[in-house]
């Protein structure tokens, strides 16, 4: 077992290394799990004030998310899209930006993958449906690619120029899915034409709805992590997101940096966009689905990490999938969760903004500590002699 560092020169080793992130995470995770705990309760008594009992409320929640292999699947299905749009902004927010186009940049993904798996290749599935991802990885890649290289360029805020986009991109589908002709879509549906089954993502369980897309979010969310903390390039997104100024000074080049990243970005909401088309749906529906909006606040409330991102994903995909057992069960309202899903958002928020108003309080106090020290040694040292004056020539 290797002993910690105890001098500068000494390079800490792996194990030193994780065990100093693993309590590092500690803090975060508690706090996580606080803020959930003060939303269920905040919420909880809403219900009691609108005289209805929150107990049987949740318990019916939990049994319509957990209560057997279908609601299961349910919870994971609902889990799948927020996952992986999650993760989409999770990558933005590390390099500093805020990406609010994920919805648009599902829609792309989404119609881009749904047009080729409808397609009548006649290919195996080896072929045809890595094909479909491969277009929908493309479709959102490049829809993340436009407001990176805009703000890289021009100065462009990425806020402002994937709002844009959320709405050329439903523009876009819709001019699209309303062509017929050579095209693989059915008008008078507003989506795609079926997808082939070599197109298709395998269904996990028997008997339900659940999809591969779902084990797609999962290797996506193991990918990113290893690409944001174990190689050079999660360095520099990382590095550009903290500091500008020093990635500069360290010739980490800004703008490909940023690029880069909202392209990931695209990338990863267009495979969330493929995965409802190719695995839930069998085909791309015209609709917004108001997963790419919801993904901002999985991404936020998951700390931007890409094991919180999961978990979080997993609770707002329970609250969805318990929300109509719910409903039909204890009466309560379906719209509960969105109060529920605002209560974590906000809880999650005051939570990191402590923590934050904490880490300046211990800077400014320990730099007030430093420059007392300073100014105690400029009185308390010794007197230097007097230069000798210069001779008189």
């Amino acid at each position: 077992m290797s002993a910690p560092p105890t001098s500068p020169g000494v390079v800490p080793s792996t194990d030193a290394v994780l065990a100093s992130r693993a309590a590092a995470a500690v803090p975060t995770m508690l706090s996580s799990l606080g803020a959930v705990a003060i939303a269920l309760l905040v919420g909880g008594l809403i219900m009691l004030l609108s005289g209805e009992n929150p107990v049987v409320a949740y318990a019916a929640m939990f049994e319509g998310a957990f209560g057997g292999v279908k609601p299961l699947a349910e919870t994971l299905i609902a889990a799948t899209p927020l996952i992986l749009g999650g993760l989409a902004f999770a990558v933005a927010a590390q390099a500093g930006l805020f990406n609010i186009g994920i919805e648009g940049q599902m829609m792309v993904g989404g119609l881009a993958g749904g047009l080729v798996a409808a397609l009548p290749l006649g290919a195996p599935a080896v072929i045809h449906l890595p094909l479909a991802l491969l277009a929908a990885v493309i479709g959102g890649g490049f829809w993340g690619f436009v407001p990176g290289i805009l703000k890289a360029r021009t100065g462009a805020h990425e806020v402002i120029t994937t709002i844009m986009l959320n709405y050329l991109a439903l523009r876009l589908s819709t001019v699209v899915v309303f062509q017929g002709g050579w095209l693989p879509v059915k008008p008078d549906l507003q989506a795609t034409e079926a997808a082939q089954t070599a197109a298709r993502l395998p269904r996990l369980l028997p008997g339900t709805r659940l999809h591969a897309g779902f084990l797609l979010a999962l290797l996506a969310a193991v990918a990113l992590w290893f690409l944001l903390y174990r190689t050079t390039l999660g360095y520099r997104l990382r590095t550009v997101g903290i500091s500008p100024g020093a990635a500069a000074y360290a010739g980490i080049a800004w703008g490909a940096t940023i690029t880069l990243a909202m392209t990931l970005s695209g990338v990863l909401s267009g495979l969330a966009g493929a995965a409802e088309a190719l695995g839930l749906h069998g085909r791309y529906y015209n609709v917004q689905s108001g997963y790419g909006f919801t993904s901002i606040a999985v991404g936020l409330v998951g700390r931007n990490h890409p094991g919180g991102v999961v978990l979080a994903g997993l609770l707002f995909g329970a609250l969805n999938a318990g929300s109509t057992h719910m409903q039909n069960t204890a009466g309560a309202s379906k719209d509960l969760v969105s109060v529920l899903q605002g209560l974590v958002i906000l809880s999650v928020s005051a939570f990191a903004a402590f923590d934050e108003f904490r880490k300046r309080r211990r800077q400014a106090a320990r730099a007030g500590a430093m420059t007392t020290d300073r100014a105690s040694e400029d009185i308390d040292g010794p007197d230097l002699e007097p230069r000798p004056g210069t001779p008189a020539l």
